[in-house]
């Protein structure tokens, strides 16, 4: 059985991260926003990124960027604009719509996670925090080389 006994890490992480995900999901399409758009408009904020900055910021593809960024300049949550340093790159720049719909998808965000990790015990939370953190910038922040790597699932639309 080894050091883990039963326990099954890898599914423990990805339930709940499954879990989360859906509930965020479905909270963030009542306004009309994805977790992946609300991530990318996050991370423009005041920021002055390029979108590959936001992508790397953010994990997700080139593509998939492209994709999120023309979904949240369609609905008026985002700009590119020329870098001024780079004249291949565009700065993502949030708009005054934008700001209110992140405002309104942070406080959405903060309401689910406030549950979620309330319904752990008070001694629990910090740790539980804490030691995810430690292994994403630690040990498992590089992925180990692999010929066959687990793809990771896109989500399918940047906004609802």
């Amino acid at each position: 059985m080894g050091t883990t006994g039963c326990t099954d890490l890898m599914m423990l992480l990805h339930r709940t991260g499954h879990a989360l995900e859906t509930e965020l999901t479905a909270r963030l399409a009542e306004i009309g926003l994805t977790p992946r758009a609300r991530c990318v408009l996050s991370s423009a904020l005041d920021a002055d990124l390029t979108q590959t900055e936001i992508a790397d910021e953010v994990s997700i593809d080139k593509t998939t960027m492209v994709v999120t960024m023309d979904a949240l300049e369609s609905a008026g949550y985002a700009e590119r604009r020329p870098s001024p340093t780079d004249r291949r790159a565009r700065v993502v720049v949030v708009t005054d719509l934008g700001r209110e719909i992140v405002a309104k998808a942070d406080d959405l965000y903060d309401e689910v996670v406030g549950s979620v990790l309330g319904s752990l015990p008070d001694d629990e939370r910090a740790g539980m925090v804490n030691g995810l953190t430690r292994l994403v910038e630690g040990r498992l922040s590089t992925p180990m080389p692999c010929e066959k790597p687990p793809r990771k699932r896109a989500l399918r639309h940047a906004i609802g």
